[in-house]
């Protein structure tokens, strides 16, 4: 069943915290906490909010991912006459009047006012914790989830974790240390974890669980290189995989079908877009034009486009590179008969993303407005952390490729049609092959799923992935004194400039 609930926008919620241009003209909130939390529903109404900002075009429906995607060496720009400030990005050479960036700066902070309005009014309520909590530890979930990726964007950013009563205030705020930001995203995460069921109502996978809670600390410690911490979060959810409901899909096109979306076991968390019912930016979701082929029968923009090197290096025996690409286009001619267009007749030439604009559900021609609900974790990265982090601390145990082979059986599955392609993990690989085979693992099960960068940035890999020899998109401006952290945006630092020094090289 869809998440229906995120289609109430609370639009008038604190979502000025931080990041508007005039703050004071622009009023931090209508719904404030002692005047609109009256029940536990309330509370509910205002946590499905904050999915709403999520769900919407500067994050999760274009600008964030988009800028995620282009910072890897997976996805390149396609066409080179798009917005400046994605070329930026896709090159590194952005500097902090980047407009994506001064686009998904404030709307991160927007759901962390909303989060925050909702746990002020949940405790306003003095309602026995057995029945708040769990409404408590959604937002609080939301919250660490939003700062999970400020803080590996940006670095030290503005910790907030009160509803902002006085915009005036907000002037005068200073940068978290990172350490202290990750300290209270494990705070939040693991009373998310403590309060949070099992499962939601028909098995819903957009709203978290304690399953959900346990994989992003699993993901939290596993980016601060405290392995014991990820190995054992991750192997509690492998082991209550059947309490929480967690499998791996047989057919792994089904991933990426916004038709079958509701029914996926494989989901951990998902955001959900609802097919033709934008409001705005709200459900305003441009991955498949963003990703489709520039022409009037692809319908698409040509802008996130993998350099071909990305495709040509795939093994063409994975089935994932059949299902993650688009390489020939059927065309109807006006006589009715169909030609159908090898890659090398594309506007841009190579191969384009499927995941996002193959099955797309009710949407618009172009894949504009999908149906989809995009998976932010599944159980297979579940099953690839643990192997990681276990390889880490006990070296490439039996265990540790159990968790890889999984991952790969699945990948032998085309449609129902069993293959001997890939292989299970080869025995006697030393650690340090055995976690680059992991990191490569998750490079083509996670591609274009907006992960890569953050592997790339967690392993300090951007000077042998973008300078090495067998770099898939070559960057010779990639700077590691640098381009690990992306700009805070400059309008920010003009309107508080207690938010310096900027980071480093810009």
């Amino acid at each position: 069943m869809k998440n229906r609930f995120k289609n109430i926008l609370l639009l008038a919620l604190a979502g000025c915290a931080l990041g508007c241009n005039d703050l004071a003209e622009e009023p931090v909130g209508l719904l404030a906490p002692e005047t609109f939390f009256r029940t536990a529903k309330d509370v509910e109404t205002a946590v499905m909010g904050t999915y709403g900002w999520i769900a919407s075009e500067p994050l999760y429906g274009r600008q964030f991912v988009s800028a995620l995607m282009l910072r890897s060496d997976m996805v390149d720009i396609g066409f080179r006459g798009t917005a400046a400030e994605r070329i930026q990005v896709n090159d590194f050479n952005m500097d902090d009047n980047n407009g994506m960036v001064r686009r998904f700066w404030p709307a991160w902070y927007q759901v962390i006012s909303a989060a925050n309005a909702a746990i002020a009014g949940a405790n306003r309520l003095g309602l026995p914790e057995a029945d708040i909590n769990p409404l408590v530890a959604e937002a609080r979930f939301v919250r660490a989830f939003s700062y999970f990726h400020l803080v590996r964007v940006f670095g030290s950013v503005p910790y907030i974790d009160y509803f902002v009563e006085d915009p005036e205030a907000v002037r005068a705020l200073s940068r978290t240390a990172e350490a202290d930001v990750y300290a209270a995203i494990l705070a939040d995460l693991a009373f998310a974890r403590e309060w949070l069921p099992d499962k939601h109502a028909a098995e819903v996978r957009t709203r978290p669980t304690k399953g959900t809670a346990a994989a992003y600390l699993a993901s939290v410690h596993l980016t601060q290189g405290n392995y014991p911490a990820a190995y054992a979060e991750a192997k509690w959810v492998i082991d209550n995989k059947d309490r929480f409901g967690y499998a791996l899909e047989a057919d792994f096109q089904n991933l990426f079908r916004a038709d079958l979306a509701n029914g996926l076991k494989e989901t951990v968390f998902a955001f959900d877009f609802l097919g033709r019912q934008n409001q705005g930016d709200a459900n305003d979701d441009l991955m498949g034009p963003m990703t489709g082929i520039r022409n009037n029968q692809g319908g698409g923009f040509g802008v996130l486009v993998p350099s071909l090197r990305v495709y040509q290096t795939w093994d063409a025996r994975d089935y994932r590179r059949k299902v993650s690409f688009e390489d020939t286009l059927r065309v109807q001619n006006p006589n009715g008969t169909v030609t159908t267009l090898p890659y090398g007749a594309f506007p841009e030439a190579r191969p384009h993303i499927a995941k996002w604009r193959r099955f797309p559900g009710n949407a618009n021609a172009d894949g504009r407005y999908s149906d989809h609900n995009y998976p932010d974790f599944r159980y297979a990265e579940v099953l690839l952390i643990a192997a990681e982090a276990l390889a880490e601390t006990s070296g490439p145990t039996t265990e540790a490729a159990g968790y890889v082979n999984q991952v790969r059986a699945r990948a032998r599955n085309w449609a129902g049609r069993a293959t001997s392609f890939p292989e299970d993990v080869p025995a006697g690989l030393g650690k340090a092959a055995f976690v680059n085979l992991v990191l490569e693992e998750r490079r083509l099960e996670l591609a274009f799923e907006f992960k890569r960068w953050y592997d790339i940035k967690r392993r300090n890999l951007g000077e042998v992935v973008f300078k090495g020899p067998d770099a898939l998109e070559p960057r010779p401006l990639f700077d590691p004194n640098r381009d690990y952290l992306m700009p805070i945006p400059r309008v920010e630092l003009d309107l508080n400039p207690n938010l310096r020094p900027q980071n480093r090289g810009y």
